[in-house]
């Protein structure tokens, strides 16, 4: 059984894009910032995007086994969008909600300290707006995804 698994290239080509995909994200955020973060590897959100090299590996290694033509290969490329298209969505959407309870959070903290003091201020000083929000951006599903159809290439070719 577990031999069976060593030859499914689809599996392997897919779990190898969101390894190659968490590993990369190490130095491309050092170049960013001159920060090492290790903890990027195990993290979500960031660039590539793990989740699209997965699926766009999967989908171009059943590509090569079973062609454009077969159903296996119609219900990958519909799933692949589907993850893609999530990750670009719902949980980037998810993730402008966290930043934005969490600067809440932040901003309420900061309101309470200040409120003590209000009274001596003359009422000049204004609460902060919230800064600009980031998260999961449609470069970075890209470039995941092609990271996962160049290292699905690379082993359905090589082996």
């Amino acid at each position: 059984m577990i031999i069976e698994i060593l030859h499914n290239l689809p599996l392997i080509a897919a779990l190898l894009g969101i390894l190659v995909a968490q590993l990369v994200k190490i130095p491309i955020h050092f170049i960013a910032t001159k920060e090492i973060d290790w903890g990027l590897f195990t993290s979500t959100g960031g660039m590539p995007s793990s989740h699209s090299a997965a699926v766009s590996a999967l989908t171009t290694a059943i590509a090569f086994e079973s062609g454009l033509s077969s159903p296996l290969f119609a219900i990958s490329a519909i799933f692949s969008v589907v993850v893609m298209f999530d990750a670009t969505g719902i949980r980037y959407q998810a993730g402008q909600q966290a930043i934005v309870i969490n600067q809440m959070r932040k901003d309420f903290q900061t309101f309470i300290v200040k409120a003590k003091t209000l009274p001596e201020k003359n009422g000049e000083e204004k609460i902060e707006d919230l800064k600009t929000l980031l998260g999961h951006r449609p470069i970075e599903v890209f470039f995941g995804c092609l990271t996962g159809i160049i290292l699905s290439i690379l082993i359905c070719t090589l082996f």
